[in-house]
């Protein structure tokens, strides 16, 4: 494969028409690649799929005269992304699709297009810091720690690493913006996409009505002591730590801190009671050799800060049981836990 050759995923955003850009200006011979992942779109929101954002990618490459093509993979995404979504709600877990999205087609399918281009390398816009110590790649926080995309990608392997470019983990994302800002202003002044992709209105169980036939049969949503206090909609409707929209009055605020499928009930209590000091993790992966019992930060949610917590890791290491020095809020099944020892970032799994 030719080693000058990346294939950059363009989004039609700032940060990714920026990294093609700096490739190109380290020398590289940059292919732009937009992935078709689903036709979500809708008046009030542009998602990253949108027409929109294709033409803005197209037209960002022909500026910088490098090959512009568009990848579609709404089946791929559907089945990796979309449906593990919805599967995920409908058995009261909480999924991270973007964790999703990224191990199975930005660093999976789209490594494999590359080698299909020739190209040795695959670059996105994430914020993150790729080194190549003692013989291994490791990953590290981005200069812009506000920024920091080490969460979505825990996943990654050292074979993958190799064919990976990160760009952008040594600018601020000011930087960035004022680096576009001389090649494309329409693209430099564009907004943060914060909203799921294929759920531009935000609305998830809006989402899961519409695609889902069989919904989640109503039932009992009960006070952590047993009492019942009204019905529920369908469990997934619900996740752990939720607040809004329980549907059921009280004199004091109340909080989701469990969901049993089973028993099909949700059960609330007082913010004391969503504090838990530990949790397994399951299908785990590591960036770096680690041992079997170690001490470090570990992060529950994408904008958690991380805690201190000792980890005892299974024989194959693909389980983790963690317990937190300090207990924490909203410990959520199907959300991702990450590990971090300062900086580095070492791997994680699914909370279980």
């Amino acid at each position: 494969m030719n080693k000058k050759r990346v294939i950059v995923a363009l989004s039609g955003g700032v940060d990714s028409a920026t990294a093609a850009y700096l490739l190109k200006e380290q020398g590289y011979e940059v292919i732009g690649i937009n992935m078709k992942l689903s036709d979500a779109e809708s008046k009030t929101h542009r998602s990253c799929c949108s027409l929109e954002h294709n033409i803005d990618a197209q037209r960002f490459c022909e500026k910088l005269g490098v090959p512009f093509y568009v990848l579609n993979l709404k089946d791929t995404f559907k089945q990796e992304v979309i449906d593990y979504f919805v599967e995920s709600y409908l058995n009261a877990r909480t999924p991270n699709p973007c964790v999703m999205c990224n191990d199975k087609l930005k660093f999976s399918t789209l490594l494999d297009y590359a080698k299909k281009l020739d190209a040795y390398y695959v670059a996105t816009g994430h914020y993150i810091k790729k080194k190549y110590e003692n013989s291994r790649y490791t990953l590290y926080k981005a200069k812009d720690l506000d920024k920091d995309q080490t969460y979505f990608l825990f996943g990654l392997t050292q074979s993958k690493l190799e064919h990976i470019l990160f760009p952008l983990g040594d600018y601020t994302k000011d930087e960035i913006r004022n680096i576009a800002q001389k090649i494309d202003t329409k693209i430099a002044q564009k907004p943060e996409s914060q909203e799921i992709c294929f759920i531009p209105d935000n609305n998830y169980s809006g989402f899961i009505n519409k695609v889902v036939q069989i919904l989640p049969k109503a039932g009992n949503i009960l006070t952590t002591d047993g009492k019942i206090l009204g019905k529920h909609e369908g469990i997934h409707n619900y996740t752990i730590g939720q607040r809004k929209g329980l549907g059921v009055a009280s004199n004091e605020p109340l909080y989701v801190t469990s969901i049993n499928k089973e028993k099909n009930e949700v059960v609330v209590g007082k913010k004391e009671d969503v504090l838990r000091d530990s949790f397994t993790a399951f299908n785990c992966n590591w960036i770096n050799d680690i041992p079997l019992n170690f001490n470090a930060k570990v992060r529950i949610r994408y904008r958690h800060t991380e805690d201190d917590a000792e980890i005892k890791l299974s024989e194959d290491k693909k389980k983790a049981f963690v317990t937190f020095v300090h207990p924490q809020p909203s410990i959520t099944p199907g959300q991702v836990a990450v590990v971090y020892n300062d900086n580095q970032m070492l791997g994680g799994g699914f909370i279980e």
